[in-house]
């Protein structure tokens, strides 16, 4: 089942069991995926449809964060609640020991030995792990592993 064929179903049956809040998200959802390919004038493959995805679980992230220091908890639930319905539709997330190991042979293939080697390291990792695992863990753990100097 395609990713938009289960984006359907979830609507359909979302709206039987009129569980409104996941019906919002998942419009939401289908309408930013709509957006994208009204702009580049072609219908998202699965890997088009993946970015979208990653894209709307990441403004729900830096959302809940700035409710959170806004004091707003009330958003902060909201969004909250979107975001697990979005992550559903995320593909399986890479564990943290392989994350670890890639990013420590980009460190030693770019000869990174400070803060200041960091760009390089994260453009040869990003590639490798675009929708695989979160952006902010990668820069995280890069930070982490080039302060230890592994």
């Amino acid at each position: 089942m395609t990713i938009r064929e289960k984006l359907e179903d979830d609507i359909r049956a979302s709206m039987r069991i009129r569980n409104q809040g996941r019906v919002d998200a998942l419009r939401f959802l289908k309408n930013a995926i709509q957006m994208v390919e009204k702009n580049q004038l072609k219908e998202l493959d699965e890997a088009g449809m993946s970015e979208v995805i990653s894209k709307q679980v990441k403004d729900r992230r830096e959302s809940i964060e700035m409710f959170r220091q806004g004091g707003r908890d009330d958003l902060v639930i909201k969004e909250s609640a979107e975001l697990a319905v979005l992550e559903e539709y995320m593909p399986p997330q890479m564990p943290q020991e392989e994350l670890t190991q890639i990013i420590q042979d980009a460190i030693s293939t770019t000869g990174a030995t400070s803060q200041q080697d960091r760009g390089k390291v994260m453009g040869r990792v990003m590639p490798q792990v675009k929708g695989k695992a979160d952006g902010n863990q990668v820069n995280i753990l890069v930070n982490k592993l080039l302060n230890s100097g592994s």
